[in-house]
């Protein structure tokens, strides 16, 4: 394996991790007003579920973009630029998220927090269908020109293929935070989230299959047939589990789902890194192979990477996975405490 190779399987990985753990926490976000509708303490324990690790999570995006910007900068610089609105509102909703998170606690009164629960949900509601939009659009292929630079603007994004992957990550990452919901929480919350599980399942599964079918047979590989049956086969192993109550396989079914879809992506884009529409000779891959534009860096940039990246990124697992450890016991509506000047009833009403 040639290191750009290596360096396009280090950010698959990356961007898998990020929409496994970051996917339940949007999906979280999108149910905040559903589960905890009218009811200030299970919000609260609905949002206490991600506390100790939205933030964390964000952190492999942050890798992720990073190593695309090193590893890879004529993919990070035409794929930035032609994404522009695309990728400025995913960051948007993440900046409202975080603030509404992190806000929503500062000022005991009604109409804040419903301020705030609105910016959790459109900050959550808005990059979970975008990243579908925006990864289904790179594996389809865009207008890249001689120049490196992406013909069009938002609404070329807005096609059948491009709406499907934003529909497949939207309802995919709804469903497994739900699942999260449920292994995380007991009683009357873990009752509302297995409802909306039953809910959900159905036309995930459908959607999800027909966007994995999509992709393989149009853009797929013979080996993408791999990831293709395991999304499915998570996403049905997702569905008995919960179905019977066992939370723990339930999530780890969905969570196979997203990484299977992921790869799946990922594998069908190499060696491309920004496929072109209008000449293949334009398109970037990860080396130059066949005539193309080689996106990578110099080797001696990718050797320095490579020894920084072993050093550093099991040490990031291994802190991230402890923190989950101290942080795995469910949690229930008892444990919550009304907020400062309101009864438990008047919260509960």
């Amino acid at each position: 394996m040639s290191l750009p190779e290596f360096w396009f399987l280090l950010i698959a990985v990356l961007f898998t991790g990020y929409f496994v753990l970051e996917g339940f926490d949007f999906g979280v976000g999108m149910l905040l007003p559903i589960i905890g509708r009218g009811d200030e303490v299970k919000k609260r324990v609905v949002l206490n579920t991600i506390g100790p690790v939205w933030d964390g999570n964000e952190v492999w995006l942050l890798t992720g973009g990073g190593a695309m910007f090193a590893a890879f900068p004529e993919w990070y610089a035409s794929l930035f630029s032609g994404f522009y609105l695309a990728l400025l509102l995913i960051l948007v909703g993440l900046i409202a998220r975080a603030c509404a998170i992190e806000w929503r606690g500062k000022i005991n009164d009604p109409r804040w927090r419903n301020w705030c629960d609105i910016g959790i949900a459109l900050g959550s509601w808005i990059p979970a269908l975008a990243w579908g939009l925006a990864f289904a659009n790179i594996v389809h292929g865009v207008k890249l020109n001689q120049h490196k630079q992406i013909e069009g603007n938002l609404l070329n994004l807005l096609t059948p293929y491009g709406l499907l992957g934003g529909l497949t990550t939207l309802l995919l990452f709804m469903l497994h935070g739900a699942v999260f919901i449920a292994l995380k929480t007991g009683n009357e919350v873990r009752d509302d989230a297995q409802r909306i599980i039953r809910l959900l399942f159905v036309p995930t599964a459908v959607v999800v299959a027909a966007f994995g079918l999509w992709t393989q047979l149009a853009y797929g590989q013979g080996w993408t047939w791999i990831p293709l049956v395991l999304a499915v086969v998570g996403l049905v192993v997702a569905g008995l589990a919960a179905t019977q109550g066992r939370d723990g396989w339930a999530f780890t079914g969905t969570a196979v789902t997203i990484a299977a879809a992921t790869v799946l992506l990922f594998g069908s884009l190499f060696p491309n890194v920004l496929p072109s529409t209008i000449n293949d000779a334009y398109s970037l891959t990860v080396d130059g192979r066949g005539g193309t534009v080689a996106a990578s860096s110099t080797h001696y940039t990718l050797v320095v990477m490579s020894w920084v990246a072993v050093a550093l990124v099991p040490v990031v697992l291994v802190y991230q996975a402890w923190t989950y450890w101290v942080f795995r016991k469910r949690l229930t509506m008892e444990q919550i405490p009304a907020p400062i000047g309101l009864p438990m009833e008047s919260a509960k009403s």
